[in-house]
């Protein structure tokens, strides 16, 4: 077994129950296994697999399968138990919950000692229409597959005109993936952003907006700032300006519409991740992901850096509260940078401080090293520095 400080384990073996196999609660089960692998762990999840969804922009070069991993060959690997299953977490059951230790799934009754909770983000709503996609599309179906299928409808002889609105790190990471992918397909086409601010990249250094706009003319990309998206008909986007309200519409066969993240139903924590409902934590149920947010010095940041960091907490505070000691570790992590991918051979970011501002094949090197450390994290080799 491995050795974690402050952590003095009793007799009794361990029941987890982890509700959601992203980011956050993947990692929080290889730490559990790692240091308590005769806990009894189930995972909840409705999908089959864990998507590696930072990475879905990458589907216009690698097949969907490469980013998925089943849950079943996990659990495997990790030793715990998989069940298939939607489970709806409302904050008014949470109570209940903590004072009977158990959940009902597909009808079973699912003991626990400890819940940990690791909610995702929904994507913003939008009215489902011919001509537009949007990331829960490319979930299912390769980004190839997708704007394969939707430009080959239209006359292939003639210019196809494909519209990215948001201008945020998802819609630029497919912008730029789309560009090259047309390229290589040798599609005839024109290709434009729509953003809603004045600034791409906004919650980044203002260095990310010069240079992803620089790059937007290297590669005579239209940018429209300060618009909002209103519809799409009939092979048209229809647009409003954000300061004069006037509309206007442009020729668009496709638009993929990347609105940002939509915090549901956020659950608050204490610094050490357990639920906090009328000021009171819940000392056996636990929270990590993006619908969380803790009242800490940490991050509290939609990143997959900041989930993970969060799982990883979690669940050593998890073994530490079931221990002798009952000594937890609060949650102190700060982003220690973060990089936008600009297509296979670009990107840009920053890295220790947001005052340093890198861009080209060091980002793009710096992204990938970031990100194979959760694939090795899956693989059961922990490279994360505590």
């Amino acid at each position: 077994m491995a050795f974690l400080p402050f952590y003095i384990p009793k007799q009794k073996r361990l029941k987890v129950v982890i509700a959601g196999g992203g980011y956050a609660g993947m990692a929080a089960l290889t730490v559990l296994s790692r240091y308590a692998p005769d806990a009894d762990i189930t995972l909840v999840d409705p999908h089959a697999q864990h998507l590696k969804i930072t990475h879905l922009h990458e589907s216009f070069r690698y097949p969907l399968s490469d980013l998925q991993v089943s849950f079943t060959d996990l659990a495997k690997r990790f030793d715990f138990r998989y069940i298939q299953a939607k489970l709806p977490m409302e904050k008014d059951a949470l109570q209940q919950c903590q004072s009977d230790k158990y959940l009902v799934v597909n009808e079973e009754v699912v003991h626990f000692d400890y819940l940990l909770i690791t909610p995702g983000c929904g994507n913003r709503d939008y009215e489902s229409v011919e001509g537009v996609l949007s990331l829960q599309d490319f979930m299912t179906t390769s980004g190839s597959d997708l704007l394969s299928n939707s430009l080959t409808k239209q006359d292939a002889d003639s210019e196809q005109t494909v519209t990215v609105v948001g201008g945020g790190a998802t819609g630029i990471q497919f912008l730029f993936e789309i560009k090259q992918f047309l390229h290589r397909r040798r599609i005839k086409s024109k290709l434009r952003l729509i953003h809603s601010r004045e600034r791409l990249l906004e919650q980044f250094p203002t260095g990310f907006h010069t240079y992803v706009e620089s790059r937007l003319r290297d590669l005579d990309i239209e940018f429209y700032p300060n618009t909002y998206y209103q519809n799409q008909q009939d092979n048209k986007i229809f647009l409003q300006n954000k300061q004069t309200k006037e509309k206007f519409e442009l020729p668009s066969d496709l638009s993929l519409l990347f609105l940002g993240k939509k915090q549901e139903n956020l659950f608050e924590a204490n610094c050490f991740g357990q639920v906090v409902i009328d000021c009171k934590p819940l000392a056996n149920i636990f929270v990590a992901g993006d619908c969380s947010h803790y009242n800490s010095i940490g991050s509290n940041s939609l990143s997959a850096q900041s989930a993970v960091r969060k799982g990883k907490l979690v669940a050593r505070n998890i073994l530490r509260h079931s221990s002798i000691l009952h000594l937890l570790e609060p949650y102190l992590h700060q982003e220690l940078g973060y990089v936008v991918s600009l297509g296979h051979a670009d990107a840009v970011g920053w890295l220790a401080s947001q005052g340093n501002v890198i861009s080209g094949m060091p980002a793009l090197a710096i992204k990938e090293l970031v990100e194979s450390q959760f694939d090795l994290l899956l693989m059961g080799i922990d490279t994360y520095v505590v």
